[in-house]
């Protein structure tokens, strides 16, 4: 017979663990009615008066395709700073570009440029300790968000998963990237992942600092502000944009809330590059009803050479309704495929650190930009484009007669969905 204090004990285990896997929050129940397509201003303006931040004019965005590309202006960035740097990420590992990084950004520290850095305790885990120490006696200040504590046990399940490096307030870089040597190279082999971040100048990087400072106060309970981070920044170009976020902690459904509405205003086509696509029912039937009214649906997911088997698994399970009503789904085969990319009609772009999964929508800390401009849209479905000759199209009969072990193990998946 258990002793009181043993049953006490596993009770606070059970009232733990339960506070740690729920998200506190009701979620999105219901579909959402379409009224407008997105070339309606009503469409404009609702994304931006229900996401957060208005949507504003005079900015400008580079496309960087991996790693060749990403990190070289990134370091461009740092080491170009004269103020401020902030940077939060998830994924931070060892290898050469973590380290160049790293000796980046104690110099700039040691150079009098306030440096502020936020890495996810999970994400960083892998991360050669020596980089830390060289950040902080450099003069950086570093916190790794969510640390496990015994009083915060229930915050271990939300993570930052957002991907924000500002430069002086004025230059911004989001996207997918993550600071590991996978990310490295061209996406040449198996062992280099495809991936595009970008490059952004004009008043939206503004909103980019912003997401920085909610999870930095979150975790210092300093407020960084004035102008060195926030200073008056002229029009860089002519592109409407705005820079949203969500987190557990308030508006976890805002990323799901962002994809609905924009599936449903749907028009023409829709372009989706998702590293990690494991819809639930109800964006499911978003997708279903758009491919229904006649807009072309195309989907890329990685194939057989990905980091995460559960997840593609899980990804294959709720293939079937998609399929059947007509969306194009395709898997990418030469390496891991970890684009964050959503185009919708060429006009609007979606880019950032959300997955399309129940973890991203309800679990971690997000942040995503979107952007609206036809001819940068245009361009980002030119380069998806590029990434279906190298992907597989999975067809409704292929998906039907699929291995039996597939099927069996899709049976124990939704156990896990909301982990994913």
């Amino acid at each position: 017979m258990l002793t009181i204090p043993i049953t006490a004990f596993i009770t606070l285990i059970i009232v733990l663990l339960i506070a740690n896997l729920s998200t506190g929050e009701k979620k999105i129940e219901h579909k959402i009615a379409r009224r407008y397509g997105s070339d309606d201003p009503q469409f404009l303006r609702s994304m931006g008066l229900l996401l957060g931040p208005p949507v504003i004019s005079g900015n400008r965005f580079e496309m960087l395709l991996n790693g060749d590309r990403i990190f070289p202006s990134m370091l461009e960035g740092i080491r170009a700073a004269r103020h401020t740097i902030t940077f939060e990420t998830f994924i931070y590992w060892s290898g050469e570009i973590g380290e160049q990084i790293a000796h980046a950004l104690a110099d700039k520290a040691r150079e009098g440029v306030a440096v502020h850095i936020l890495l996810d305790w999970v994400g960083s885990s892998k991360m050669d300790k020596r980089y830390l120490n060289l950040l902080r006696d450099g003069g950086a200040e570093v916190i790794q968000y969510h640390k496990p504590h015994w009083t915060g046990l229930g915050r271990m399940n939300d993570r930052t998963h957002r991907k924000l490096l500002v430069i002086d307030g004025r230059i911004g870089f989001t996207g997918g990237v993550g600071i590991a040597p996978e990310w490295t190279g061209h996406a040449q082999d198996e062992k280099h992942w495809r991936d595009t971040h970008f490059r952004v100048a004009g008043p939206v990087v503004g909103h980019m600092q912003a997401v920085f400072m909610d999870n930095w106060v979150k975790a210092s309970g300093k407020v960084l502000h004035g102008a060195d981070y926030f200073p008056e920044v002229e029009d860089a170009g002519e592109g409407l944009a705005h820079m949203f976020s969500s987190s557990p902690s308030g508006g976890s459904d805002d990323m799901q809330l962002m994809y609905l509405m924009a599936i449903t205003a749907a028009t023409h086509s829709i372009h989706l590059a998702s590293a990690y696509f494991v819809p639930d029912k109800l964006t499911i039937n978003a997708i279903v009803e758009a491919a229904k009214r006649g807009v072309k649906v195309q989907i890329i997911t990685p194939g057989k050479r990905i980091d995460t088997h559960t997840v593609r698994e899980a990804s294959r399970a709720c293939w079937g309704d998609l399929l059947e009503a007509g969306v194009d789904i395709f898997e990418y085969q030469p390496t891991m495929f970890h684009c964050k990319l959503l185009v919708v009609d060429e006009y609007l772009v979606s880019v950032g650190s959300t997955n399309f999964d129940s973890r991203s929508f309800k679990l971690n800390d997000e942040a995503n930009l979107n952007i609206y401009n036809r001819d940068f849209a245009k361009q980002q479905t030119a380069v998806f484009a590029d990434d279906l000759k190298q992907s597989q199209q999975i067809t409704f009969e292929a998906w039907k007669h699929r291995p039996l072990t597939e099927k069996l193990i899709e049976k124990c998946i939704p156990l896990l969905d909301t982990q994913l």
